[in-house]
């Protein structure tokens, strides 16, 4: 049997929680049953590192939203190439529909990895329009999975709930960094600079746990700086104007984008994320799989991930005190942070490895080449009993 041609298109390969999804999703395919390709439309960036060797890349480059030169050389890839699926990351729904209108070929599934969508009901109407050109969607949380079903009204049978997973290559790694701080007080947050990963509810809560932990320090890791979110770097300014209003210069530190994650997360103690909206974040899972304990806000699929504070601390989100508090108890307890940490790692282990994820993913690819051949069946007919 010919193997199946998926091709995971994305708008860049830079160093954010969706990118590395997507690339996770590409390198893990079976490739006893598939041919992997991976298209940039924008432009590519440091995850291309990342990919192996056999995934077919292509780097569109696209000059606008609908960039007709870039659109047409990705339909002629996918008709040389013979793709049969489309799996586009976020916004590229709208370029991997619009190549895939060229030709009849290959089918187009939409992964939607962005909390603050399903909250954004002025959008809608876009995707709502192209939803009608889609085989499905793919949720990586629950409450964009209902957004797909009632505001795109995609049929509830076309819509699946996939988390994001983790790849055993990005547990923790043995070397440590020399990093300020002393052990059992150092706090890492990976998360690129945007407003909806809230890190100055962060810093106020920084303040708080510095009066009784003078040696804790947080490192923020991400990037503060990228084209794709023209209010970046206005927010990283508001950021370091908060740490320098609480004079926390020495307690807080930037380390920017990291290609070394996992050396980081095991030079640290304790995770934590802040944001006011999530998917479900990709680092989230990361620090399961370097066995840190955890300290997260309930948005998103972040405690069913932290099995409902079972596995790690929930607070609620935009409260500086609740999550100084959260950080604070696992500053306090060497023990608790172990006992947290393992309980975590053994939880991603369990449901968000690669080979957990892949299983539902390809479950999806087989359902809608299913229906996409007795479409085609149909029609066979059809055309067969009126040539009679």
């Amino acid at each position: 049997m010919n193997k199946i041609g998926v091709m995971h298109v994305l708008d860049t390969l830079a160093l954010g929680g969706a990118e590395r999804a997507a690339v996770n999703l590409v390198n893990e395919l079976p490739r006893g049953d598939y041919r992997a390709y991976l298209c940039t439309t924008r432009m590519e960036g440091p995850l291309r590192n990342a990919l192996k060797k056999d995934v077919g890349q292509l780097a569109l480059g696209r000059r606008s939203r609908f960039d007709i030169s870039a659109i047409r050389r990705l339909a002629d890839y996918i008709r040389t190439q013979e793709i049969s699926i489309l799996h586009a990351h976020g916004s590229s729904l709208f370029v991997a529909a619009l190549a895939a209108s060229f030709s009849p070929e290959p089918i187009v599934i939409w992964h939607a990895h962005f909390g603050r969508v399903a909250l954004e009901n002025r959008r809608a109407w876009a995707h709502r329009f192209v939803a009608r050109k889609i085989a499905g969607a793919i949720a990586v949380n629950r409450q964009l999975a209902e957004w797909c079903r009632v505001r795109l009204a995609i049929r509830k049978d076309q819509v699946w709930y996939i988390p994001n997973m983790v790849c055993a290559s990005l547990t923790a790694s043995p070397d440590a960094l020399d990093l300020p701080g002393s052990k059992g007080s150092r706090i890492v947050c990976v998360a690129n600079l945007r407003a909806e990963k809230d890190h100055i509810t962060l810093v106020r809560a920084m303040e708080l746990v510095v009066r009784h932990h003078p040696d804790a320090r947080l490192f923020v890791v991400g990037a503060h700086s990228d084209s794709t979110y023209s209010a970046t770097s206005a927010y990283f300014d508001a950021v370091k104007r908060e740490v320098s209003r609480h004079s926390l210069e020495h307690h807080v530190l930037f380390l920017g984008q990291r290609e070394d994650i996992p050396t980081v997360l095991g030079s640290c103690d304790i995770g934590v994320l802040s944001s006011k909206t999530e998917g479900l974040p990709v680092s989230l899972l990361e620090y399961g799989a370097a066995s840190l304990p955890v300290v997260a806000t309930q948005v998103g699929e972040c405690a069913e991930v932290l099995d409902h504070g079972r596995a790690g601390v929930l607070v609620p989100p935009q409260s500086p005190a609740a999550l100084a508090e959260g950080l604070m108890s696992l500053l306090r307890s060497r023990e608790r942070r172990e006992v947290l940490g393992e309980r975590f790692s053994q939880r991603v282990k369990k449901f968000y490895s690669a080979a957990s994820i892949m299983a539902q993913v390809c479950q999806v690819y087989d359902a809608v080449l299913a229906t996409k051949r007795s479409e085609m069946s149909f029609v066979q007919r059809v055309q067969s009993s009126l040539r009679a």
